[in-house]
């Protein structure tokens, strides 16, 4: 029967029977269950017949039982909807720039005289000596 025919009653003594399965694989009572997750022993035995229980009892016990992992499976992470992705599309860098607070005189006095360099005419004497 496919889970969106089962009522929710029936879904909560699912999961209860699920987490037992656990427990009992791990070889825990429910005692060391209940002292493992800081839950009472009878809070454990209702889950497990599938009592009403809160998020944060779920999240104590598959702590406790250390596969709190399978939160994963239960909730996965969609990530970015379509509509973030093309947002952040259109805010893709496409190039590099200049550096920042540098003006285009400062780039243009960086040149090859400035910094000591020889243009590559003079071969690297000046033309100006031993004449």
């Amino acid at each position: 029967m496919s889970i969106y025919g089962k009522s929710d009653p029936a879904i909560l003594r699912e999961i209860g029977e699920r987490l037992k399965t656990r427990r009992l694989n791990k070889n825990i009572s429910q005692q060391e269950l209940a002292r493992l997750s800081g839950l009472s022993r009878s809070t454990i035995s209702e889950i497990e017949r599938g009592k009403p229980f809160g998020v944060l009892a779920l999240i104590q016990v598959l702590r406790a039982l250390e596969t709190l992992e399978d939160l994963d499976a239960f909730l996965p992470d969609s990530g970015p909807s379509p509509l973030q992705l093309a947002r952040l599309k259109g805010r893709e860098r496409r190039r590099a720039t200049g550096t920042r607070g540098s003006s285009s005189k400062n780039s243009e006095s960086r040149g090859p005289a400035s910094s000591g360099q020889t243009s590559a005419g003079s071969g690297g004497q000046d033309s100006g000596r031993g004449k």
